[in-house]
């Protein structure tokens, strides 16, 4: 059973016996001693698609929707469809482009460890690896010795992505970016 405070986007939880996806998580630490930090969590009803705003302290329980997982891999889109191959026994689930909101900009063809999420035989979402390596499409120029430096500049990847990353990286670059904040990690 997850804690508030443990809560990521993308993952299923169970609330009043529905999966909901976690699509955006604040926290708000108050200024007042003793006071618990509160998170502003968006939940998306996986079966209705109906969204649900809560706010929780950090130490509320959670469940864990009952649903199971399979390793798939990302095949191909049509039209509004994007579909996934379970890498055991090859069958494919699709997804519509409104369920895969917030994780579209990570996902690139053939791209592996994407766990999907099966209730009933059925795919009602999927949950992004840690971290993805892109390639970076377009950038403004890299300025040398500006490896020492701090600064950013926004980056466009192949998916249409927007990162913000090292003023040193230029057009072409495969870079590691985090799937739950979408910061820059490493050159990959």
């Amino acid at each position: 059973m997850p804690k508030a405070s443990d809560l990521k986007r993308g993952m299923i939880v169970e609330i009043d016996g529905a999966p909901h996806a976690v699509k955006k998580v604040e926290s708000k630490s108050p200024s007042s001693r003793g006071a618990a930090t509160l998170y502003k969590v968006r939940f998306t009803n996986l079966k209705t698609g109906q969204k649900l705003d809560e706010s929780l302290k950090g130490d509320d329980l959670l469940k864990d929707a009952d649903c199971q997982r399979a390793k798939v891999q990302y095949s191909y889109q049509d039209g509004e469809l994007y579909t996934f191959m379970n890498l055991e026994d090859y069958s494919q689930y699709s997804l519509n482009r409104g369920d895969l909101d917030g994780q579209l900009g990570y996902i690139t063809e053939g791209m592996e460890g994407i766990t999907a999420l099966l209730m009933d035989g059925e795919i009602i979402g999927i949950e992004l690896p840690q971290a993805v390596s892109m390639s970076i499409a377009d950038t403004s120029p890299g300025i040398k010795g500006a490896t020492a430096t701090g600064r950013t500049k926004p980056a466009t990847m192949t998916t249409g992505l927007e990162v913000q990353v090292p003023e040193y990286l230029e057009n072409g670059e495969v870079i590691k970016v985090n799937t739950s904040n979408g910061k820059f990690i490493s050159r990959a």
